[in-house]
């Protein structure tokens, strides 16, 4: 076994050997994550890509055992972290975004019903074997937000009202209103 995060194996060998993985990857190495920041950051402007941004450690630790209800389904518990370089939808500026996520999983065959899973989210497989690399990747997606923003509206850049233009606000009947108030009277 080179590498217990990339290799494929069958989950309850995982479960009962009760892995554990610690995890210290760059973003370069899940490949979905990587893809999904990259396209975000193609709408920046080359002078204002951030550099290196593929070598920000993902850290976290993973656990393998048993879980469910009867404690007879593999499971796999992790939290992971990790600051990723996203475009600000606010003001469409780059910032850091931090990213924490935990979670429990039991891993199934497709079709398979556990019944109560006790707190589990179920992650049905594909084939009888497991790379628990694409779990962190999964989780990591799942983690970002739909909408990656500064914290704060002060934490944007200030846009220039002469930027956005300083839009008049016509009110065709002002006049009218103030006819018929006047006569009112």
């Amino acid at each position: 076994m080179d590498n217990p995060l990339r290799d494929r194996r069958v989950p309850s060998e995982l479960a009962e050997k009760r892995q554990v993985i610690e995890i210290s990857n760059k973003i370069s190495d899940f490949v979905r994550l990587e893809e999904i920041v990259a396209k975000d950051l193609s709408a920046l402007e080359a002078d204002k890509l951030p550099r290196h941004w593929r070598e920000s450690l993902v850290t976290g630790r993973l656990a393998f055992g048993y879980g469910g209800t009867r404690n007879n389904f593999p499971a796999l518990e992790g939290n992971l972290a990790v600051t990723i370089d996203a475009v600000c939808q606010r003001c469409l500026e780059p910032f850091r975004l931090s990213l924490a996520t935990e979670f429990r999983v039991l891993l199934c065959d497709a079709g398979q019903s556990p019944g109560e899973h006790d707190g589990y989210e179920l992650w049905e497989l594909v084939d009888d074997t497991v790379r628990p690399i694409d779990i962190v990747g999964e989780a990591l997606v799942m983690a970002m937000p739909l909408s990656a923003m500064h914290g704060t509206a002060d934490g944007c850049l200030e846009i220039e009202a002469d930027a956005v233009g300083v839009v008049e606000t016509i009110m065709p009947f002002a006049a009218l209103k103030t006819q018929l108030h006047d006569k009112g009277k």
